[in-house]
């Protein structure tokens, strides 16, 4: 059984074609606006789109391609949406929560209270059951959140930013628990934190401009981004272009100009397609002059920003990033709007197909 959606939503910039496997957790990554959180309420049945159609295994959720439009109404998708705040209903019992899905699927109260009960265990809050969502803790609440959402059988699991209300010492717990609770299931996860992709998806989808950009599996694609943003969760400079002989050709209007870029070609980049050049900030050095010699690549560019980074300085030029020691940062005299040169081995550069 398998999820495929097609969506269009002209006034939201979306459209998106995806498909998720039986038992598969996918990453939607993507800058603020990149449209996201819009995918996921067509999917939940919160907006009705232009046009396109979805498929939860055999049911239709929409259909808006033909002469005969289908909508299926959001309680009879079979989904289950994990919001970035929990949304408990206050004047429940924590047992109740979690027990609304099946007694409005029409269980009896006795089974959907077992049902809850159960996961309630699952998630670690059984204790809480008797407490109302205002006597809870922010990890308390959402974990009572993924029990709610859980106890409603679905089929597909919507996640949008669970973790993003949480304070640094509830995220790692809830994480784990998502990690345990995912396994075998098919979901959909929006998140701003590699940790989550990495520890949670099989698969990820980077998004921008309502359309996605790029995908592949999980760690694939932050070894080999292809996208800004993917490159900039990986913690990679990346520069796109024409593939030559040796390298990359930049275009004009790039971050640094066109230029070439000397680096290692992998066996998927030809010469005169479109590639890649991917290189990590510590291997660039900054020169206040350009460097000379084959091995090396030199870049002309302006400092935007410089920001503390481990015990290194990060500095940025625009999207592109080197670091250096604060030792080497005072001794340049560098701040925002200084001209340096960025200079990299080409046996650090990495070119492969776009």
């Amino acid at each position: 059984m398998t999820f495929h959606i097609d969506a269009t939503l002209r006034d939201r910039k979306l459209d998106v074609s995806l498909s998720l496997g039986q038992a598969e957790t996918v990453a939607i990554l993507g800058p603020n606006g990149a449209g996201k959180s819009t995918l996921l309420s067509v999917a939940a049945g919160l907006l009705r789109p232009d046009a396109g159609s979805a498929r939860l295994g055999e049911r239709v959720l929409f259909n808006f391609d033909g002469g005969n439009r289908v909508w299926t109404p959001p309680h009879l998708r079979g989904t289950a949406l994990l919001a970035q705040e929990p949304l408990l209903f206050p004047h429940l019992s924590v047992l109740d929560n979690v027990a609304f899905g099946p007694r409005s699927a029409g269980a009896s109260r006795a089974y959907s209270r077992d049902v809850a009960r159960h996961w309630l265990d699952e998630v670690d809050v059984a204790q809480l059951a008797e407490r109302k969502p205002g006597q809870l803790s922010g990890g308390q609440a959402q974990r009572v959140a993924v029990a709610r959402a859980l106890a409603a059988s679905p089929e597909l699991l919507l996640l949008d930013e669970p973790m993003s209300a949480l304070d640094i010492h509830a995220a790692p717990h809830l994480r784990r628990l998502l990690k345990r609770v995912l396994t075998g299931r098919r979901a959909l996860i929006i998140t701003h934190d590699v940790l989550d992709a990495l520890m949670l998806a099989d698969r990820v989808v980077v998004m921008e401009k309502g359309r996605i950009v790029e995908e592949g599996a999980t760690k694939e694609v932050f070894r080999r981004p292809r996208s800004p943003f993917a490159a900039g969760l990986a913690g990679v400079n990346l520069l796109a272009g024409t593939v030559t002989e040796d390298g990359l050709r930049t275009p004009a209007g790039a971050e640094v100009g066109s230029l070439h870029v000397a680096g290692l070609l992998d066996e998927e980049a030809e010469p005169g397609r479109p590639g890649v050049a991917a290189f990590p900030p510590s291997a660039v050095s900054v020169f206040p002059d350009a460097a000379h010699g084959s091995p090396r690549n030199s870049f002309p560019v302006s400092i935007t920003d410089l920001e503390p980074h481990g015990d290194h300085i990060r500095v940025r030029a625009g999207d592109l990033a080197a670091d250096i020691t604060p030792a080497a940062s005072a001794e340049l005299g560098l701040g925002p709007g200084s001209h340096v040169y960025f200079v990299v081995k080409a046996t650090a550069v990495q070119v492969y197909a776009a």
